[in-house]
C-alpha cells in the first residue's frame, strides 16, 4: 500500500511540474528582438571576448557559503526542542558547531575564502 502512494506521489509531482511549465510557456509574453540574443541586455556593447573563464575561487566561495548556510538552518529546530532534549542535545550541538568551525578554519587556511 505504501508503494502505491509513493508512485502516486511521483505521478502527481511530475504532472504538477509539467503542467506549470506548459502553463508558463503558454501565457508568457513573447518579444522577438535581435538585441535579446546579444550576450548582455544592458545596452552597453561588450569589450573583448564574452566567454571568459572565471576564477575557481568564486565557485569555491559560493559552495562554502551554501554549505554553512544550509548547516546553520539546522540550528533553529534544535533551538526549539533543546529544552526538552536535555544535556545530551547540548553536547551534540556543541560537537556540531565544532565540526562547522573546524571546516571553516580548514577552508580559511586553504585560501578558499580569498577573492583574488
Amino acid at each position: 500500500m505504501n508503494g502505491e502512494f509513493l508512485i502516486l506521489f511521483f505521478v502527481v509531482a511530475v504532472a504538477l511540474v509539467g503542467g506549470a511549465i506548459v502553463f508558463a510557456s503558454l501565457i508568457a509574453p513573447r518579444s522577438v528582438n535581435a538585441q535579446k540574443f546579444e550576450p548582455y541586455e544592458c545596452g552597453i556593447p561588450t569589450e573583448g571576448p564574452t566567454w571568459i573563464q572565471f576564477s575557481i575561487g568564486y565557485y569555491m566561495f559560493a559552495i562554502i557559503y551554501l554549505v554553512f548556510d544550509v548547516e546553520t538552518v539546522f540550528l533553529y529546530p534544535w533551538g526549539v526542542v533543546m529544552k526538552s532534549m536535555g544535556l545530551r542535545s547540548f553536547i551534540e550541538i556543541v560537537i556540531f558547531i565544532f565540526i562547522l568551525g573546524f571546516g571553516l578554519l580548514y577552508a580559511w587556511k586553504k585560501g578558499a575564502l580569498k577573492w583574488v
